[in-house]
């Protein structure tokens, strides 16, 4: 750029040797003659000072060591939207192609053309452009007027990222003449809007926004989604937003909202966009969050809130607690859930029981952590819960006749889907509550029978096993005994003091003692 500078370029984007900033000062910086910029760099680390120079101040920054004086012919302030298109997409003809003449008629005279064919298929080229990728290619402005929609009418999907865009004026010229705009991704730019009367300009067909790391409030959210009347998905990651104000006229078409690395969003703020009607997916990851209550529900009941909400994404948050998995139980349409990296579902050696554990405590889940859960999966996670409360529920009040149960707050409050288990699967029997013995030898070991009802001609074997044995290594052992695949086998066990009731030993991971499996018991055995 020229030395000449305009009063217009206060708040313009430019790129200085690859690093983006705002210019915020542009004039004479005494005792150094000729003219100066004065700009607040994105990467505060690259500046100097904080707007000062020998106790003037001439612009103000954000970070004490976030400005720079540097003189115009030293930045960049961009390209228009065409050209970098040209720039990135049109190929080049080689020096030959350039020099062919061609004879045209223009009304009824004939003209010499050089280079007609070449021009040609750059236009063609540009027509048939639909998804368009511009990061980080200095595009600042929309460019000549109408210019956009004659060359590359068809385009669909733009990625304007990490450019010099400074003002929705420009993102609106550039939008207006895309007809058939559909995504838009807008991130790593900051936009100014107007301070006067709203734009005119209509984001009609679009469907996605992208804006993360823009630095957009929640008040310029909503005005912006007043231009995008059938917006359906919406991401804003990395902008300190805070949810201030309920999205009345705005937003009702959206179906996926990305609020993640949002870090002062709070459980509060969550309830002004909880009736957002067509709200499929939420993806709040890393904003800090650790509790979640609908007030509007009690134990065993669904919220209005969020009635459209199918997958939700709590990862890289503080939960701790179970209640908050309680409280997803209340949601009515919720059959995703994400929630890695958090203190209580960390990666460990008890990652497989916190992964039964949250699928028990919500019945309508059908994926968590993007694995499928499969009916057994559902099935031995909730008797595998039902069973590790159940003493407690029995404290609490608990008992076999449901016209006798009196089960206190405490408990319905910390367990609200236990007695829906209980009508399930039937409420937990006072034999399989039994508190395990003392850790000794001669209490570990079990003497079974072995049966095997389907093969009448193999004999009953009698069997010491140690109770701590998994289900997975009897398999094992039964397998290298009667020659079977461990796929193949069946078990389950009857007890003598329960003549008639068969239970199956589902789960691999757990072992005898979990199933409450004794002295004289007969294991069953099928394939």
């Amino acid at each position: 750029m020229s030395d000449t500078l305009t009063p217009d370029v206060i708040g313009r984007r430019v790129e200085v040797n690859g690093e983006h900033a705002t210019v915020r000062f542009a004039g004479v910086v005494p005792p150094v003659a000729g003219p100066w910029l004065g700009v607040e760099w994105d990467n505060p680390e690259r500046g100097k000072h904080d707007g000062s120079h020998e106790g003037t101040v001439y612009f103000k920054c954000r970070h004490p060591t976030g400005g720079s004086f540097i003189r115009p012919n030293k930045v960049n302030f961009g390209t228009d939207f065409l050209t970098a298109i040209k720039n990135r997409y049109v190929l080049e003809d080689g020096p030959e192609e350039d020099r062919k003449e061609q004879i045209v008629t223009l009304g009824n005279k004939p003209v010499e053309t050089v280079g007609f064919d070449s021009l040609m298929k750059q236009q063609s080229q540009l027509s048939k452009l639909q998804e368009v990728s511009l990061r980080n290619c200095a595009v600042s402005c929309a460019g000549e007027k109408g210019g956009v929609a004659e060359a590359c009418p068809n385009i669909r999907r733009v990625d304007l990222s990490k450019n010099l865009l400074s003002s929705w004026d420009e993102v609106i010229h550039i939008a207006d003449q895309l007809r058939h705009l559909e995504v838009l991704n807008l991130s790593e730019n900051k936009l100014k809007f107007p301070s006067g009367s709203a734009l005119t300009g209509t984001f009609s067909a679009l469907k996605v926004l992208v804006l993360n790391q823009t630095g957009i409030t929640w008040a310029e959210v909503l005005r912006c989604a007043a231009w995008c009347p059938g917006l359906e998905e919406l991401y804003l990651e990395s902008n300190n937003i805070v949810i201030s104000e309920r999205p009345t006229d705005v937003l009702q078409t959206v179906k996926l909202l990305d609020l993640s690395s949002n870090q002062l969003i709070d459980e509060n703020q969550l309830y002004l966009i909880a009736h957002l009607p067509r709200l499929e997916q939420l993806i709040l990851s890393d904003v800090g969050i650790s509790s979640i209550h609908f007030p509007d529900a009690g134990i065993g009941c669904k919220t209005s809130m969020f009635p459209s909400l199918q997958y939700l994404v709590v990862n890289d948050n503080q939960i701790s607690q179970w209640s908050f998995f309680n409280e997803l139980d209340k949601l009515p349409s919720l059959r995703a859930l994400s929630c890695l990296r958090n203190p209580l579902t960390k990666e460990d050696k008890e990652a497989n029981m916190t992964r039964q554990l949250i699928i028990a405590s919500i019945g309508q889940l059908k994926t968590l952590n993007k694995c499928e859960i499969l009916p057994k999966e559902r099935r031995t996670a909730e008797l595998d819960y039902r069973k590790a409360f159940g003493n407690e529920w029995k404290q609490a009040g608990g008992h076999q006749d449901p016209d006798k149960n009196r089960l206190s707050e405490e408990f319905l409050r910390a367990h609200p889907r236990y007695q829906f288990l209980c009508l399930k699967y039937g409420a937990p029997e006072d034999w399989e509550l039994k508190t395990q013995q003392p850790f000794m030898l001669k209490n570990q070991l079990l003497t079974l029978k072995i049966k095997y009802p389907d093969q009448l001609d193999q004999k009953v074997l009698e069997k010491q096993l140690p109770g701590s044995m998994t289900i997975q290594k009897v398999k094992g052992w039964l397998s290298r005994l009667l020659k079977v695949p461990v796929s193949d086998l069946l078990l389950s066990y009857e007890s003598p003091k329960e003549p008639g009731i068969e239970i199956k030993l589902e789960n691999d991971l757990q072992s005898l003692r979990f199933y409450s499996v004794e002295n004289e018991d007969c294991l069953l055995v099928r394939w």
